[in-house]
């Protein structure tokens, strides 16, 4: 088999960095579809970019598309031929139907019958012919977060396309996008190299385009940051803060990266930590240099997408770029120490939360009272005052100029703001970790003070925008609210707290007003939630769903106790327990489950009497070990009881033919089903 390597790149103005992961993996799996669809043969598909242009390559491309052998099924035998075997009109039209002749048919045994076959064989054509067509499409089929419009209003993509390099080893594939026609004309990097670069064959495109400083590959591009970064460490003797999102998009922000390193006045460093991280990293797209002690340096890294003569030049620019805006972020932090947080907490008053829901202040004062609540709950009065005060000053840096001008660190500021004031270190900790964590995986709060708000805070919101009606529905979650309760249940689970979260929700929608069942429908929701998460953590559904019967409404029981039945899930004794919870079931359910009370005169064996015995001491301690939250202790006495219910059904038949025995053993049965329900529904295991 003939084939050619194919290149194709669609060449662009730059393209955000934040559309090329998502384009290059729908790029890739396009190319193979429509490969497929045209039944062309191909090997491996690497797929590059750049800002500036999107690169396919496809190795040993067939230069024929593949045959078509069909097969079609026509009338049986019996009907496409007389008694003189002269063919009827179903045969010659089955035949004229698949354009072939009569005696060209031919015949196979369906099922005892036999009938007309039409074999028909599409021959395929020349690669080069299909492959414009199929070009086409692949770009047609690029969606991207945003797209453009430009000359033709028809044709849009996510930045103008400047040209297109199209070669199937050496011939062009002659397509087009919008006015823009194929060709073998590539460009090199807009700086550094050559304005048009003509490619000669597929093959050669990638030396010819390293020679006009452009690098396609991703990941080589990433290293080439990397290896900088790691030599100015070794230069400063220093560690540099490689923030992986950041270091994705320098990777898509440049053709031919060189890392440069730049400083600024120490006197910046008087500036929040994370303000400085903020304002090198997304506003200038810089990494943050550390000591080796951890200490943040007056220095920063970057990456030029240009190879200057003289990097001085870059990067003195780049320096002064950052000066101003590090001037303006310690304008904004002098300003801010002019007020105090509780000056800052009354302009919450004029900050609207939601127009059916009051201001910020509001929402803060519910805050507050319920946070309160639950250090009571939790009986932590030691910590009252720390809490009552931190709640409510909680939102004050929502008004700072440092907040408002970058809103991530709310919290953050609030932090430094007290710190700054002298509060005790409990609130300024609270006032910072409230907000953990932020996002899936983030890290949780270390302190007690920090958790309760947090949880009061998420609590509330859940409950105020319930009120208005605006519940996440299966498409939308405008206000977060699954993120809110997923939030709940790992500061729950990472403070190890002991809370009944819908005593937490019922407490948080008590200004509201709400009737029982809109707080059926926020229990609801959140036991939908916990359960996601638990599945999320690696416990099996079965498992999840009958420690939710147990003890539904406290995620940090309902996790302990999923722990305890997965470590088991797998033993002997628990899989014949649960084989029997489920044959209880099941006969009870055939016989009628007419409860009558159990006679002992009526045992006809020891089986009877021992499980009969074994059931009024073990319920008792059953009940002790789930009111005393002993999961350990629960499986303990299921342990007792497995083998005991499995020796009953080894010596025992049900289903005895006297009557009395037969309803006197179904009624045992019936306080096993009874045990069993104290935990929940064992038929939920098999």
């Amino acid at each position: 088999m003939t084939t050619k390597d194919l290149l194709f790149e669609i060449g662009t103005e730059e393209i955000p960095a934040r559309f090329m992961s998502k384009t290059l993996e729908n790029l890739n799996f396009f190319t193979q579809e429509e490969f497929n669809i045209a039944r062309i043969e191909h090997g491996e598909i690497i797929i590059n970019c750049t800002p500036r242009r999107l690169v396919v390559y496809v190795k040993n491309v067939a230069c024929f598309q593949k045959d078509i052998v069909e097969t079609s099924k026509g009338p049986a035998k019996s009907r496409a031929f007389d008694v003189n075997g002269k063919a009827t009109k179903a045969a010659e039209g089955f035949a004229r139907s698949m354009g072939l002749q009569v005696d060209e048919l031919k015949t196979d045994l369906v099922n005892g019958t036999e009938y007309l076959i039409a074999v028909t064989r599409l021959s395929g054509v020349e690669t080069i012919i299909v492959l414009p067509e199929i070009l086409k499409k692949i770009v047609k089929r690029l969606s991207f977060p945003k797209s453009m419009y430009w000359q033709d209003k028809n044709i849009s993509f996510a930045r103008p396309v400047r040209w297109l390099l199209s070669l199937f080893g050496t011939e062009i594939i002659e397509t087009s996008f919008g006015d823009v026609k194929s060709g073998r004309i590539s460009r090199g990097h807009r700086f550094m190299g050559a304005s048009e670069i003509e490619i000669p064959n597929a093959e050669k495109y990638f030396e010819i385009i390293r020679e006009n400083f452009v690098i396609i590959n991703p990941e080589e591009r990433k290293q080439m940051i990397l290896r900088g970064i790691e030599k100015i460490e070794n230069e400063l003797s220093a560690k540099v803060e490689v923030n992986t999102q950041l270091l994705n998009e320098v990777v898509h922000l440049n053709e031919y990266p060189v890392v440069f390193y730049g400083s600024f006045d120490k006197e910046f460093l008087n500036i929040p930590t994370e303000v400085l991280i903020l304002t090198m990293a997304k506003n200038q797209r810089y990494f943050p240099v550390r000591d080796l002690e951890g200490q943040l340096m007056p220095n920063f890294i970057g990456v030029s997408n240009n190879l200057a003569k003289d990097m001085s030049i870059i990067k003195e620019g780049n320096e002064r770029v950052l000066r101003a805006r590090l001037y303006d972020a310690a304008f904004f932090w002098k300003e801010d120490l002019k007020k105090s947080l509780d000056d800052m907490a009354e302009e919450l008053k004029d900050i609207t939360y939601q127009e059916q829901l009051g201001s910020v202040y509001d929402k803060v004062q519910r805050v507050k009272t319920l946070s309160l609540t639950l250090t009571k709950k939790l009986d932590k009065n030691n910590i009252y005052s720390f809490i009552e005060r931190a709640a409510s000053i909680a939102k004050a840096d929502l008004v700072s100029n440092m907040v408002y001008e970058f809103a991530e660190v709310q919290g953050v500021m609030g932090r430094e703001y007290a710190k700054k004031a002298g509060e005790h270190k409990e609130v300024c900790l609270a006032l910072y970790e409230q907000y953990l964590p932020r996002f899936a995986g983030d890290e949780i709060p270390s302190s007690i003070e920090g958790a309760i708000i947090g949880l009061a805070d998420r609590a509330d919101t859940i409950a105020a925008i319930y009120k208005i009606g605006h519940e996440p529905t299966s498409t939308q979650d405008p206000y977060g609210l699954r993120r809110a309760a997923r939030c709940i249940n790992e500061i729950i689970w990472g403070l190890s707290l002991d809370i009944d979260i819908n005593e937490l929700i019922k407490s948080a929608a008590a200004p509201f007003n709400f009737d029982s069942e809109m707080l059926s429908k926020i229990y609801t929701f959140l036991n939908l939630r916990l359960q996601v998460q638990l599945k999320e953590k690696g416990y099996s559904r079965s498992v999840v769903m009958l420690a939710l019967q147990t003890i539904p409404t406290r995620p940090l029981q309902v996790a302990r106790m999923c722990d305890t039945l997965q470590k088991i899930s797998d033993e002997a004794w628990f899989a014949d327990l649960i084989t029997a919870a489920i044959r209880i079931k099941n006969l009870l359910i055939k016989a009628g489950d007419t409860r009558i009370e159990v006679d002992t005169s009526k045992f006809t064996s020891d089986s009877e009497k021992h499980l009969n015995d074994q059931l009024q001491y073990l319920t008792k301690l059953a009940k002790e070990a789930i009111k005393n939250l002993d999961w350990q202790q629960l499986v303990s006495i299921l342990a007792q009881l497995a083998p005991v219910i499995t020796q009953f059904f080894t010596d025992v038949l049900v289903m005895d033919e006297n009557l009395d025995i037969r309803n006197n053993r179904l009624a045992l049965l019936g306080k096993c089903q009874e045990f069993f329900m104290h935990i929940g529904d064992f038929s939920l295991l098999k």
